[in-house]
């Protein structure tokens, strides 16, 4: 497999489909290309990109071409057993992929306004009404998980799974950010930035020189 990514600094839709690869165990070549350089629009026209109109990323499995991180995340439970990504239980199941789905679609005010940067912290700031209502809703999900399927794991269902793979990006913006959230969320994001992929991929970002400078900004209000 080859999963073709962003800069691990501020693309967090790579992050999810590193994160899935990661998860799968299935070996995979990892290649990094720097978005929005002054080779971008000429290297997303490219053929390997032509499947995902040039987005990232994407994944090749032989023939076998994947983009969105949701879609890499079915494939690979597909490919290697639904139990590797998901919980057991049907009940639970049904949770997890539902907030998975929430997660793909939703938080549009937090996502806007609080772009992914590994590499930096900001002192906190109030945020918009918008990014405070995306908080409330994103606590209420992971409160109800933990509490009905936590157990005694560090995760939102005990282990490690798509759903902590899909929000790992939010874990790394309330941190940058310095954004408010429940005492028990603390240590559920302290969690997933502790987890051994998410400590490879922060070490990448670190080891990266390039910026981006439209994503180097404080939140915009």
């Amino acid at each position: 497999m080859k999963l073709i990514i962003g800069n691990k600094a501020y693309s967090s839709w790579s992050l999810r489909g590193w994160l899935a690869c990661k998860q799968s165990g299935v070996p995979f070549e990892e290649v990094v290309v720097p978005l929005y350089d002054q080779d971008w629009d000429k290297r997303r026209g490219g053929a390997e990109f032509a499947p995902s109109s040039g987005k990232v990323p994407i994944l090749w499995d032989g023939d076998a071409v994947v983009w969105d991180s949701l879609a890499i995340i079915e494939y690979l439970a597909d490919k290697v057993g639904r139990d590797v990504f998901w919980p057991k239980d049907d009940a639970a199941r049904a949770m997890a992929r539902s907030m998975a789905a929430e997660m793909h679609s939703s938080f549009v005010s937090l996502r806007r306004e609080h772009s992914m940067n590994i590499r930096q912290i900001y002192p906190p700031a109030p945020p918009s009404a918008g990014v405070v209502a995306d908080l409330t809703r994103m606590m209420e999900l992971w409160a109800q998980a933990r509490a009905r399927w936590g157990g005694d794991g560090e995760f939102l269902f005990g282990e490690f799974n798509a759903v902590d793979i899909m929000f790992a990006p939010v874990c790394t913006r309330i941190v940058t950010y310095s954004l408010p959230v429940a005492r028990f969320a603390q240590s559920y994001i302290a969690a997933v930035l502790a987890h051994p992929f998410m400590q490879d991929w922060i070490a990448g970002a670190q080891e990266e020189d390039w910026v981006i400078e439209q994503f180097e900004q404080p939140a915009r209000q």
